[in-house]
């Protein structure tokens, strides 16, 4: 037992594959804003490269379709030039994920804002696949989750980060109680209220019993 709260301890930078897979899924499942978290989370670090430019654009493609769609024409605009420039060059990268609708949805975007109101954003593939919440393995649900209780209303991000600490921590005990809640409000969306409840009283239980584990020494 160590004498961190869960969710306390330092967190690894998550990988670029899994960055974006689990940005991809929520993209694809219409939660764009919220694609940006895991792509973030793994741009941070990176320095310069393909891939810093390609999560750059990712970010920024989030960023100016959140705006349109909110009708910040601006905003839009701005992210779109934004997402265009970091794409060029990266339509080929060793990520096998599909650029070029990306980047031509970015450059419609700029040139015109109003394009969402006449046209969805594209469906993001990565190795011909568009990940989507049933789609992801433990590792990118880990990072989904997180994201989009940030989006919705039933989900508390800070409790759900915590949650995923301890999904990690649970990986080779033959407990699966956090993973299967995390799984399970990704991909039930009509249960979320009740799953976010549920993860929020385990999360709170977990925690006081540390603490007391804690106060004996």
């Amino acid at each position: 037992m160590t004498d961190r709260e869960p969710g306390e301890s330092a967190r690894e930078s998550p990988t670029v594959p899994a960055a974006l897979r689990a940005g991809a899924a929520l993209f694809n499942e219409g939660h764009v804003l919220a694609a940006h978290d895991p792509w973030e989370a793994a741009w941070l670090p990176l320095v310069e490269g393909l891939d810093e430019r390609l999560l750059h654009g990712l970010i920024a493609t989030a960023a100016a379709t959140h705006h349109a769609a909110t009708r910040n024409w601006s905003g839009a605009v701005g992210c779109a030039d934004n997402a265009v420039e970091y794409l060029d060059g990266v339509e080929s990268t060793s990520r096998e994920i599909d650029v070029a609708p990306v980047h031509d949805w970015c450059r419609r975007l700029a040139a015109d804002p109003e394009t969402i109101e006449r046209a969805v954003p594209p469906t993001i593939r990565i190795e011909g696949e568009a990940p989507r919440f049933g789609d992801l393995d433990l590792s990118t649900a880990l990072l989904a989750a997180p994201a989009l209780a940030g989006a919705v209303a039933p989900g508390d991000e800070g409790t759900f980060e915590t949650a995923a600490e301890l999904a990690r921590e649970e990986r080779g005990t033959g407990r699966t109680r956090f993973a299967e809640l995390l799984f399970a409000f990704l991909r039930t969306p009509d249960t979320r209220p009740q799953v976010a409840a549920r993860l929020a009283d385990h999360v709170e239980l977990e925690t006081r019993k540390r603490r007391d584990v804690d106060d004996l020494f």
